[in-house]
């Protein structure tokens, strides 16, 4: 499967007042061609720096230390402005976590649409509202041509998602990023865009880059999984991989704290809090929120162990002197009752 997006060992750190803040540390991953990657992690963990960073909207006090974005032969972080224009909004497109605040508040929901339309594709102005109005009926906008003339605050939080995907998709872009899509959302209406982002990814073909905080949101949309820690990540692998073998103690409690139908007893908390990526710890980020961790936790960083050709971990109970240990409870009901997350 072809290689559509490949980020190799990204450091961006930020200028705050407080000192240099160290948002992603050497971070590699893929995106294949019509697969959905999903990077998971919680907030903080660098997830959100990395999205921004291939759409080429970082804050100006953000730093390019090293690494490189490449995308159809081309290193984004390298590109100009006006030639990453070209590319961000017509070839690679993010939906953002609040789509009010994707979204002009005194300006009619089609026309926001028919904009993206004419300024990208020079489309005249009468094709580009039929054109807005077939995109508002394909992401499930009942009456379309009465709700072209809306304004955003006549939506749900739902329909408003759904508006802010038929413009991410407007340009007919290959490469779609979710940034956090459903979390302002209840569960229903969690599962209807996702269910929507996963059907148009299959009729238009679409790459998709899905972003949360929440294992349990991906398990039915992701072809791949990156769990990513303190700017780093540090599991990756194929859906199934993560869910039923998973091997580091972070996606271990990620994992133990999701909520299923046959949860009986008070969820599993990640103890304590992520480090202040100002002063990046010692060895292993994770160690002090870590029970299972070694002495060398907290001296020396683990490299990626390979579990398998699709599945890495970086942590040293992979060591082939590393003591065996207990997986907690929540994952080995998972790996006993596969399908129970899904």
């Amino acid at each position: 499967m072809n290689k559509i997006i490949e980020v190799k060992d990204l450091r961006i750190s930020f200028k705050t007042q407080y000192g240099i803040l160290h948002a992603t540390r050497g971070i590699s991953f893929d995106l294949k061609k019509g697969e959905t990657l999903a990077i998971v992690g919680e907030s903080g963990s660098g997830k959100s720096v990395t999205a921004r960073a291939i759409m080429g909207l970082l804050a100006g006090n953000a730093i390019y230390e090293d690494g490189t974005i490449m995308y159809q032969g081309l290193d984004l972080l390298q590109l100009p402005e006006d030639q990453f224009y070209q590319i961000r909004g017509s070839k690679i497109s993010m939906i953002f976590q609040d789509p009010m605040s994707s979204l002009n508040p005194i300006m009619r929901v089609g026309d926001q649409i028919a904009e993206a339309l004419r300024f990208k594709r020079n489309m005249p102005r009468k094709m580009a509202r039929r054109e807005a109005i077939e995109l508002m009926r394909q992401v499930g906008i009942p009456e379309p041509e009465k709700r072209y003339t809306q304004f955003p605050f006549q939506f749900s939080g739902g329909m408003r998602q759904r508006i802010v995907i038929s413009i991410a998709l407007a340009n007919d872009a290959e490469v779609l990023i979710c940034d956090e899509p459903t979390t302002a959302l209840d569960v229903t209406i969690q599962g209807q865009i996702l269910d929507l982002i996963n059907s148009l990814k299959e009729k238009r073909g679409l790459s998709v880059i899905f972003i949360t905080h929440d294992l349990g949101v991906v398990a039915n949309v992701a072809d791949r999984i990156a769990v990513m820690y303190a700017g780093k990540v540090v599991e990756t692998g194929t859906s199934d991989e993560i869910f039923y073998n998973p091997k580091h103690p972070y996606t271990w409690a990620l994992l133990s704290s999701i909520p299923n139908l046959a949860t009986s007893t008070k969820l599993d908390a990640i103890p304590g809090t992520p480090p202040n990526m100002i002063y990046p710890p010692k060895g292993d980020a994770f160690a002090p929120r870590n029970k299972y961790a070694l002495d060398i936790d907290f001296e020396e960083e683990p490299p990626l162990f390979k579990v398998s050709e699709t599945h890495y971990a970086a942590t040293w109970l992979l060591h082939p002197d590393a003591p065996k240990v207990e997986l907690p409870s929540a994952v080995q009901t998972l790996k006993k009752n596969r399908g129970s997350v899904k």
